[in-house]
């Protein structure tokens, strides 16, 4: 009777001490995925205020320009391809999502190109309409703007710190078997390139 009783209490032991691991790394891999969504969410409401002022900016370079005949080409080119690059971007804006590898991949393609776009964009009109570097609003729009790139970088760099710590949880053992029985997967991560999220579209 007692062996029977000390096999039952080691059992329970056992059960409980597996339950109390089991709840443990599973509160740890929900941390650990809501810091992703998180961070995530960061670098996409900076996405967001750039995708914003890039109309206004436009808009303020055709109003400064409304007084030229004729609109130089390198510029007429260059608004071309920000607007292509702002109305892919707008397309994919809900297509991301940190689990979607090749969504997430695309995603972020379309930010680099729009990034690349709207440097290419202002160079040209920089070339063209020189006075137009003295302006306030231009100044101000350009400012907020370059403040809102280093404040993607730095949120990019949280997210990818929040991936690197969800992902390693996900992976290593013995935290791999809890979160295939939880149905945890590993979350996309930022690849060298850069940068939008909703607005209204651009009419140029």
């Amino acid at each position: 009777m007692k062996k029977s009783t000390i096999t039952l209490a080691v059992v329970i032991l056992v059960i409980a001490m597996l339950c109390g691991f089991g709840c443990s790394n599973y509160n740890s891999l929900v941390t650990a995925e809501q810091d992703v969504d998180k961070a995530w969410a960061d670098v996409q409401t900076q996405y967001q205020r750039r995708f914003d002022l890039i109309p206004n900016l436009v808009e303020t370079v055709k109003g400064y320009a409304a007084h030229e005949k004729e609109t130089f080409e390198n510029v007429t080119l260059a608004r071309a391809g920000l607007t292509n690059a702002y109305n892919t971007a707008d397309s994919l804006r809900n297509v991301a999502a940190p689990a979607d590898m090749a969504a997430f991949e695309k995603y972020n393609a379309s930010q680099a190109e729009l990034n690349r776009a709207f440097n290419v964009y202002v160079n040209a009109v920089k070339e063209a309409y020189p006075d137009l570097k003295a302006n306030e609003q231009f100044l101000s729009l350009q400012d907020q703007l370059e403040g809102t790139e280093n404040r993607i970088a730095t949120y990019r760099g949280y997210y990818t710190t929040a991936v690197q710590n969800y992902n390693l949880k996900v992976k290593r053992f013995p935290g791999t078997i809890f979160a295939g029985l939880f149905g945890f997967t590993e979350k996309a991560q930022f690849e060298a390139e850069s940068q939008a999220q909703s607005a209204p579209k651009v009419q140029f």
